[in-house]
């Protein structure tokens, strides 16, 4: 088992940044990839970005890509999201969730760990 808690989400004003992180606890952090979804009232949920279990490659979707980035610091457990230029249509709440295992992909499907979320509110 994993568990994972958001924080970092809150209220920005359009081109403004937000920094979320996910916290770990359970199994081997590092033998999880993991990643960002995010779910905007009355959408389904879809794929953000991701990160391999070292932390090197990362996936990127493309509606947020050269905007947000993520990394991870197997050390502390946690996965950050790193949001600039921050868009009224980026929000959400936005979900951590991990795989259990190697990266498999951004469908919701691949991960079986998933956090409570955090609210992203972008005003224009």
């Amino acid at each position: 088992q994993v568990q994972l808690v958001e924080s970092g989400g809150g209220l920005v004003q359009a081109g403004g940044s937000l920094r979320l992180s996910c916290a770990a606890s359970g199994r081997t952090f590092s033998n999880n990839a993991m990643a960002w979804f995010r779910q905007a009232p009355g959408k389904e949920r879809e794929f953000v970005a991701a990160v391999t279990r070292s932390g090197g490659p990362t996936v990127i979707a493309d509606s947020v890509k050269g905007r947000f980035t993520i990394s991870r610091d197997n050390a502390k457990s946690t996965v950050y999201l790193q949001m600039n230029s921050l868009k009224p249509e980026d929000t959400a709440v936005y979900y951590c969730a991990a795989t259990g295992t190697y990266y498999r992909g951004s469908s919701i499907g691949a991960y079986d760990y998933w956090g409570q979320g955090t609210q992203v509110t972008v005003s224009s």
